[in-house]
């Protein structure tokens, strides 16, 4: 019996010596956006003309960008601001601006999205910076979209949130209802973007935007494209077909690069 319980004990010795096991790490949306953020200022080499996106995720590189170049880790960079928000925030950071002006060619760009299909096409816009965000990331040589996995969709619109259209202030309710209209087999609502003060949204161009609300797929993304471009009224939308040409993206079981 004292052998039986001398064995017993040290079993119960051994197990209460053994390291308790770890509990998950569940990281947040917001960590996960850093990393993505992190990972994507891996692609940015001294020297380079930078299009610095604008939104949560794209925050966190701009920051990034920054702080390599207190460390001198980076040097000679020229950022240009994808909006107002990113350009104050660039300057706090000491980041050297321009614009495409002065930089019409840009080696890399930076940038969040709202949505991201399997073909790396994306919605962006919800932040407000989409006709600048456009006019940037499409003169640039490589442009690397960074998200968590929340933001992956299986057609553009697929998440029933915003797809953003920029239109000017001038009769809007005519421009909005002609969007409504031109995707009413999908089950379109379009609406006016107010800010948190119940006014009218306004972009850093002096416009309104309208978001369209999706319940089906709108089909040809190209052919929708074009059709609301035709528009009279519509200045720019949030789709951003064939511009990324890479998408890192943040999820649990870690970090995802899909190239074109």
């Amino acid at each position: 019996m004292a052998v039986a319980w001398s064995e017993k004990a040290s079993s119960m010795e051994a197990l209460s010596l053994s390291p308790p096991m770890s509990p998950p790490v569940i990281l947040t949306q917001d960590e996960l956006k850093k990393i993505a953020a992190y990972k994507a200022v891996e692609f940015v080499e001294s020297g380079m003309v930078l299009g610095l996106g604008t939104g949560s995720t794209a925050k966190h590189a701009v920051d990034r960008i920054g702080e390599l170049l207190r460390q001198g880790r980076l040097t000679n960079i020229i950022g240009i601001p994808t909006s107002k928000k990113t350009q104050e925030q660039a300057i706090s950071l000491g980041i050297p601006l321009s614009d495409l002006d002065s930089y019409p060619t840009i080696d890399l760009a930076i940038d969040g999205a709202d949505e991201v299909d399997p073909h790396l096409n994306l919605v962006k816009g919800r932040g407000g910076s989409l006709l600048r965000e456009k006019m940037v990331e499409g003169a640039c040589k490589k442009f690397v979209c960074i998200v968590d996995e929340s933001k992956l969709v299986k057609y553009l619109g697929g998440s029933g949130l915003a797809m953003p259209v920029e239109v000017v202030p001038f009769c809007w309710k005519f421009t909005a209802n002609k969007l409504q209209n031109l995707f009413r087999d999908s089950g379109c609502v379009a609406k006016l973007r107010n800010d948190c003060k119940g006014e009218p949204f306004v972009t850093d161009n002096g416009n309104y935007i309208v978001d369209l609300y999706l319940k089906k797929d709108i089909g040809d993304l190209q052919v929708a494209s074009d059709a609301i471009l035709r528009i009279a009224g519509v200045v720019e939308h949030g789709m951003f077909l064939d511009m990324a040409t890479t998408v890192i993206v943040a999820g649990e079981l870690g970090i995802t690069i899909k190239n074109k």
